[in-house]
């Protein structure tokens, strides 16, 4: 059989068996896909004892349809400092379970890779920060094609221009005109110009949200994500403990 090597990123483990594990996988070169590893919970000489969320790996992989086979790894990096810290496990856990919940399998994606392994990174070296969850959120959603729209109104498609006033949001997190609004939610014209600064860079730490327009931001983007999911995220209610914060 043939084996691929590739670059990897794991999303999600569970043990199967007395000895197997089960892993979720996104994969530079083939998207995510899940696989099996033999042994992986015993193997230290196959699987480096890194088949745990959020490792990234290179690969030895027989590639299948339903469920790889995988031979063996190579740790890049399992972010030691991300492990020794509760909030930074939090938040990473969470940007791997949105990632599995929001990207088909299979499906190669080289730019969420990299963000996802940027922001992994930017945990690794900096203080745990909020602005960085919102800045992964806002440009993963766009990413995978669900961008929010922040210079016109989602149902109309009235341009906001660069009105100073607020817009209004939706329980889904669509931005509206005060015509399309019910005058519920708003989102300030500085919170909107910081989500627009967040697509148009590349870099994690660049753009920094004052509180209310952390808030704001915060709630748009949770909104947004809530919308195309089927379920809850079970690492979103750990980080809102976590952070003390009581769920909605």
């Amino acid at each position: 059989m043939l084996t691929h090597e590739c670059e990897a990123v794991v999303l999600a483990a569970l043990d199967y068996g007395e000895t197997d594990r089960i892993v979720t996988l996104f994969t530079r070169e083939q998207g995510k896909i899940r696989a099996i590893a033999r042994h992986g919970k015993k193997s230290v000489k196959r699987f480096s004892g890194a088949l745990e969320i959020f490792a990234r790996l290179r690969l030895h992989l027989v590639l299948k349809e339903g469920l790889s086979s995988l031979r063996g790894t190579d740790i890049v990096t399992v972010f030691p400092h991300i492990r020794n810290d509760l909030l930074k496990i939090s938040y990473a856990g969470y940007a791997c379970e949105v990632v599995d919940r929001l990207l088909p399998e299979a499906m190669c994606n080289p730019r969420l890779f990299r963000l996802l392994v940027s922001y992994l990174e930017q945990l690794e070296i900096s203080p745990s920060r909020a602005d960085d969850r919102r800045f992964f959120e806002v440009n993963l959603l766009n990413i995978l094609g669900y961008r929010i729209s922040l210079e016109q109104c989602s149902r109309c498609g009235a341009d906001f221009g660069d009105s100073s006033g607020a817009v209004q949001y939706s329980s889904t997190g669509e931005l509206l005109c005060s015509g399309c609004g019910n005058g519920g939610h708003q989102l300030s014209s500085v919170s909107r110009g910081l989500l627009k600064n967040a697509l148009a860079t590349g870099r994690f730490g660049v753009v920094r949200f004052p509180e209310t327009s952390l808030r704001e931001a915060g709630d748009v983007l949770d909104a947004a994500i809530a919308s195309h999911l089927t379920r809850p995220l079970h690492s979103l209610q750990f980080l809102q403990h976590v952070l003390g914060v009581q769920p909605q």
